[in-house]
């Protein structure tokens, strides 16, 4: 069995065909362990950019990564895949990347520049970075950076030798040296499938219009918030901040509410919110004018 850190360094780019920014990766870097941690080859790679020509302020202040340096050892994203893939494949590999961030963009650019998302080579994943942190007892909820677990583990480290794709694999192997535990680890593995590319990448979105071949927002059920009892719809609905909001009044006990429906489309599916407020009395007295008009 062999364990493969990877971790990716990006650059910034818009994306014109898809109207939206895209993480475009420019370098991959690998180690792969054996089951003593120990180092038994390392990948390196950088990769001619598709969407820009210009890399950011950000990623050239980060990485010290010059455009030179690309065009002169870079090669397309389909051969650094290719590449990548053979060198790191294996039924028995447990791939690990600091946080699942660099999975997303490895699955995104994929999806992007070889047709799917689905990373074939991928067959169990952990992210390291959860791991680690579940060993740090001050941590929050909040990710742990890489460079602060380090020094949470009393590991020596030198800034400038962070984020490069290979040095942060060196040190992100580090990290796990220090609190590895094989059946904690077990807890922490993905089994990866088509499915969980495809979801990964799934970005979610809010419907905005009352009707759709998901929704209907004239079939969802209202109730009082003081009886339960069904709530009358009195206007029709508005979309307004990525929710259906609508007045409805209690038969039963005569009180007016605002109500707000959310329809958000994830990858299993729409999950519908629902928030009933009390409409003050003044506000109902010019709904309920309204209606006598």
């Amino acid at each position: 069995m062999y364990y493969v850190i990877f971790d990716l360094e990006w650059n910034n780019a818009y994306n014109y065909k898809l109207g939206r920014g895209m993480n475009e990766i420019i370098e991959i870097g690998a180690v792969k362990l054996d089951e003593r941690l120990t180092v038994t080859d390392t990948f390196k790679q950088l990769i001619k950019p598709k969407l820009s020509s210009k890399l950011s302020s950000r990623f050239k202040n980060l990485t010290h990564i010059t455009m030179d340096e690309i065009l002169q050892n870079g090669i397309p994203f389909e051969r650094a895949i290719s590449d990548f893939a053979r060198w790191s494949s294996g039924a028995d590999s447990i791939f690990m990347s600091w946080s699942n961030s660099d999975l997303y963009v490895l699955t995104d650019n994929c999806k992007k520049f070889l047709g799917s998302a689905y990373v074939d080579f991928i067959k169990r994943y952990a992210d390291l970075q959860k791991f680690c942190q579940s060993f740090i007892e001050t941590a929050d909820s909040n990710q742990i950076s890489l460079s602060h677990c380090a020094a949470a583990f009393d590991i020596d480290l030198s800034e400038e030798n962070l984020h490069r794709a290979l040095e942060d694999c060196y040190l992100a192997a580090e990290c796990l040296r220090c609190v590895y535990d094989k059946s904690r680890l077990s807890e922490y593995i993905i089994e990866c499938d088509a499915a969980f590319f495809e979801r990964l990448v799934f970005k979610p979105y809010y419907l905005t219009k009352t009707i759709t071949d998901e929704f209907n927002v004239y079939e969802q059920e209202l109730r009082c918030l003081f009886c339960n009892s069904k709530l009358r719809v009195l206007t029709d609905y508005e979309s307004i901040n990525k929710s259906f909001r609508v007045v409805c009044e209690c038969k039963k006990c005569k009180r007016k509410f605002w109500a707000f429906i959310r329809a958000r489309v994830t990858y299993d599916g729409v999950v519908v919110t629902k928030k009933i407020n009390i409409m003050n009395s003044k506000r109902a007295r010019s709904v309920e004018k309204t209606e006598k008009i």
